[in-house]
């Protein structure tokens, strides 16, 4: 069994270990799984507005797994994307609020934006972790409670005591009028393009250029890179700030395309957190993290027609996606008995 066969086989088992298992809980708490799973592949794909949303839900999820991906592929854990996230959601609100520029400027300006404050926030733990050997995992964690107190602050001073910052200008919005034609005015937007643009720019970074080969080679193993003359400490921050520009657009998508406004928040979104499971589930590479995203995105969108269709109640719905979840997060544990099952074929 070839490696190919094999990295195409775990996610697929592992999905459907995790659908079996969501059936398993579903009878037993004495609903019919069959018409849990009709519901939700109805609220996936039952109609144009369904499709369109769920393709609006895949959008962030692609950008945030690629900023989680990037960080692995040069050695390091980022798990501060969801931070990164929300203050790239209150830079692109902020410009796309501020000011009065025309499209072709406003909105660029916006995105861009969002790029340089996740950046410069996943900048800190990256500093930290080159000068001072901080373990990144544990500043990332922190700094995700940072942001969203720091953001919350800022938006009502933005908005004078308010709770959210008004909604963006025409000129600084992804709203697309003929997804909205051919979706049933769903909130699909121009983001997908400039998701699958970054899928395209990560995978040509790593593979096509010098510093995406440096980068892979600090993060393999960083006395070799800098007994060959690589700069380390510049890599490590380099390969941060590139993640957190990731997971700022991530947030330019929310305030931009699907909610055109950036709000006080309670808690965390979760689409940073997820998308930890989304580059695992695409094995950390850039076509990995499209395929990683479309589950993801297609599961969170699609329960919520469970409890409309079917009657289940959303505490069960929560746990089906979680165990579906789960599994594929112990995706290696599934690539390890494959593979041990390989070595004993071989050997006979």
């Amino acid at each position: 069994m070839s490696n190919r066969v094999v990295n195409i086989l775990v996610p697929v088992i592992s999905v459907i270990l995790g659908l079996l298992v969501g059936a398993i809980v579903m009878l037993v708490s004495g609903y019919d799984p069959v018409k849990g799973y009709l519901a939700l592949w109805n609220g996936i794909f039952g109609d144009a507005y369904a499709i369109g949303e769920t393709i609006r839900q895949i959008t962030p999820y692609i950008l945030a797994g690629l900023a989680v991906a990037f960080a692995f592929r040069t050695g390091l854990f980022n798990i501060g994307v969801e931070g990164q996230l929300i203050v790239g959601w209150f830079a692109a609100a902020y410009v796309g609020i501020t000011f009065d520029l025309p499209m072709y400027i406003h909105l660029p300006l916006a995105i861009i934006a969002a790029a340089v404050a996740g950046g410069l926030w996943a900048f800190i733990p990256g500093l930290l972790k080159a000068k001072l050997q901080v373990h990144e995992v544990i500043v990332t964690i922190m700094m995700n409670y940072i942001a969203l107190h720091t953001t919350n602050v800022l938006i009502k001073i933005v908005s004078d005591g308010g709770d959210n910052t008004g909604t963006i200008k025409e000129t600084a919005s992804l709203k697309s009028a003929f997804f909205e034609s051919i979706t049933d005015y769903s909130r699909l937007h121009n983001g997908i393009f400039i998701a699958l643009a970054m899928v395209l720019l990560m995978w040509f970074i790593l593979e096509k250029t010098t510093m995406g080969y440096e980068l892979k080679s600090v993060g393999f193993n960083q006395h070799a890179s800098q007994y060959a003359g690589m700069n380390v400490q510049k890599n490590i921050i380099l390969s941060m700030v590139i993640s957190g520009a990731f997971a700022g657009l991530a947030g330019a998508m929310e305030a931009l395309g699907t909610f055109q406004y950036a709000a006080t928040k309670g808690g965390f979104t979760g689409i940073g957190f997820d998308g930890i499971a989304v580059a695992l589930l695409g094995a950390n590479t850039p076509l990995g993290v499209i395929f990683g995203a479309v589950l993801f995105g297609s599961l969170k969108y699609g329960a919520l027609n469970m409890p409309n269709e079917a009657g289940i109640p959303v505490e069960i719905v929560s746990i089906v996606v979680a165990i579906i979840i789960f599994f594929v997060a112990c995706g290696y544990v599934i690539r390890y008995f494959l593979e041990k099952m390989n070595k004993k074929k071989e050997a006979k």
